[in-house]
């Protein structure tokens, strides 16, 4: 008889974490909350992640992260955006047209405007590494296993998407020892463009594209005689779905959009899309071993990262203090320390919950 294999936490759950977190981040610019829910997404990654190859994914996007960071920093030097009266140093400047308004080359360069940027590409930078939290902790396989049986037709390009960023996680760690072994340590910009990231980069194609053969192989992606009106009718209610999904998105990460009103177009739009998926998968005949069981965990880590974002909510409601809705997007002039919200800080530090609730992978089942 042999062991059963250990139960670990669905990739469905911790991608809904991740984007809870992420959403939190998109409706705050305030730094100590951007810091904290970084701070939180570092933890359960360092706890949480298994040894799998895909786990080393979150340092990938820290260092993506903190370009962002210096890229926008730069784009401010640059081309400018808030000004403010506290100059750091010229740059020698040049006229733009009138239909460039808005936009400088060079010119003074002020601290708080520097602030802003520094503000922007921190939020920015949170994205990312919200993205990464997912990517290592949700094993990219098990995910697939759990694609809907009506998106079975695009599962071999979701593979491809998907496999990418851990394929080239693990090429990096193959191609630096191969490196090692041939002597070759030499740090240079040349080197690494010649014999880094050209073999790292079709490596980790190369695999994903194999992984996506050998789906296509088994019978991934392969069309079924649905008649067409209802072919048609579940493709209409995907993208209305969809598209309703977007935009209520966009509506919960944007201040203007009143928050009842963003949450009933991304519950009316998910209830469209569920609809649309659950009618086309009753007409895709298949078979499915062992199905991976969404359990009260997985529920349990969901809901922790939606504090986050009831969090927010919460700070900027009617019935918060005047300081701490204005916390949640602090203002860069006057040059200020921005104040923390405490309902937001709450809500995201009940995010750290997975930390308590999933035990550690390492050395798990993969």
């Amino acid at each position: 008889m042999t062991n059963p294999v250990r139960r670990t936490t669905h990739p469905v759950a911790w991608w809904g974490w991740a984007l809870f977190l992420a959403t939190a981040a998109g409706r705050t610019g305030n730094p100590w909350l951007l810091l904290l829910i970084i701070a939180v997404a570092g933890l359960v990654v360092t706890w949480c992640r298994g040894s799998e190859p895909w786990s080393g994914a979150y340092r990938v996007f820290l260092f993506i992260g903190l370009s962002a960071i210096a890229v926008r920093m730069a784009f401010y030097v640059v081309f400018g955006g808030s000004d403010g009266p506290t100059v750091l140093f010229s740059l020698p400047s040049a006229t733009l047209p009138a239909w460039a308004a808005g936009f400088r080359l060079g010119g003074d360069v002020t601290a708080e405007g520097a602030l802003a940027a520094a503000y922007d590409g921190l939020r920015l930078a949170t994205l990312l590494i919200c993205v990464g939290a997912a990517n290592a902790l949700a094993s990219p396989r098990r995910l697939l296993r759990s694609v809907p049986a009506a998106l079975y037709e695009v599962s071999v390009a979701v593979v491809v998407a998907l496999s990418v960023a851990p394929q080239l996680v693990e090429s990096v760690g193959r191609v630096r020892r191969a490196r090692a072994l041939r002597g070759n340590t030499s740090r240079s910009p040349a080197n690494l463009m010649r014999t880094v990231v050209s073999p790292i980069l079709h490596d980790a194609l190369d695999r994903s594209l194999a992984l996506a053969a050998a789906m296509a192989s088994r019978g991934y992606g392969r069309a079924t005689g649905i008649p067409a009106p209802a072919r048609r009718a579940t493709e209409a209610s995907l993208l209305i779905g969809l598209i309703g999904l977007c935009a209520g998105a966009y509506a919960l990460l944007g201040a203007a959009t009143p928050a009842p009103l963003a949450w009933a177009t991304v519950a009316v739009s998910a209830g469209i899309a569920v609809f649309g998926i659950a009618f086309a998968s009753k007409r895709v005949p298949h078979t499915r071993y062992r199905p991976d069981r969404f359990g009260a965990r997985d529920w349990a880590v969901v809901a922790s990262g939606a504090a986050a974002v009831v969090g927010t909510v919460l700070s900027g409601a009617s019935f918060a203090s005047a300081v701490e809705s204005a916390a949640l997007w602090p203002a860069t002039n006057p040059l200020t320390v921005p104040d923390l919200p405490m309902w937001a800080a709450g809500g995201i530090l009940l995010a750290a919950a997975p930390a308590l609730l999933v035990p550690s992978s390492r050395g798990g089942t993969p």
